[in-house]
């Protein structure tokens, strides 16, 4: 490798890593916060400077590029359950290798002067305009592939917003085809949402409603309360709708089931 400029390397990998982590937000729909996300790319930045390193046996690489994946989603998303992270990791891992493999056909087929790959690690001595265009085109390479998308099944996420009590929630709601539960007198769509979306609120007793359910697992009720308002992808819902609170029932990153009618009101 020629001459290398460490606060070029670590900022190169530092705005490489803030794409990789807001791609694995999107593909998984976690939520995080913009401090978290920026700190872990920074860790990634530092983690770069391995590219100073000896060149590495071909066995070390993998273990190491799986540690530093799993610093970085630790830092950007927090902990969860173990599943949850080795999947975290993986669509990180995915992403990396599918950005290095688009960069180096981008390489070979224009050759840019002052790019190298070394121990795994991307370098640029190019100017920032030209890294900011081949990195957004990476971005939508990766987008059009389908990569941040669940595609394919008739399903997919939406982002929910709802207030109440002057309060705001904020959440990923998966769009559920087979999900017709009502409030039973009313007849209004029930958004089913794990109680941790919504931190210490405590419902109005007077407002509540036991809402019935029959599923795949067995019968059920949930209790549900009626929002001030629903947004779904930043479109307000006039239709009342009713959330139906449960308890550690949904898995993964996405604690919420939004009927797919809901999805077809707000387009």
């Amino acid at each position: 490798m020629k001459s290398v400029y460490i606060d070029v390397l670590i900022t190169v990998n530092v705005f490489i890593d803030f794409i990789l982590i807001l791609c694995t937000k999107k593909a998984l729909c976690i939520n995080t916060s913009f401090k978290k996300m920026l700190l872990a790319s920074l860790l990634g930045g530092v983690q770069s400077l391995i590219a100073l390193f000896p060149p590495l046996p071909f066995f070390l690489n993998i273990p190491i590029d799986v540690l530093c994946a799993a610093g970085i989603v630790l830092c950007a998303f927090g902990k969860c359950p173990f599943k949850c992270f080795i999947k975290r990791i993986s669509v990180f891992l995915s992403l990396s290798f599918s950005f290095c493999g688009i960069m180096m056909f981008l390489y070979n087929a224009f050759k840019p002067k002052g790019m190298e790959v070394y121990n795994d690690t991307v370098y640029f001595n190019i100017s920032p305009v030209l890294l900011i265009i081949l990195t957004l085109v990476c971005y939508y390479i990766l987008k059009l592939t389908k990569i941040l998308t669940k595609g394919g099944n008739g399903s997919g996420v939406c982002k929910v917003e709802i207030k109440v009590n002057e309060q705001s929630y904020f959440f990923p709601a998966k769009i559920d085809t087979g999900c017709n539960l009502v409030e039973p007198f009313s007849g209004n769509y029930v958004i089913i949402a794990e109680q941790n979306i919504f931190d210490d609120y405590v419902p109005d007793e007077t407002k509540t409603r036991i809402i019935p359910f029959e599923s795949l697992g067995g019968n059920g009720i949930v209790k549900g309360f009626p929002p001030d308002k629903v947004k779904i992808d930043g479109k307000e819902i006039c239709k009342s709708i009713y959330i139906g609170i449960c308890n550690d029932v949904l898995k993964g990153d996405v604690k919420a089931i939004i009927p797919y009618e809901l999805v077809k009101i707000s387009e």
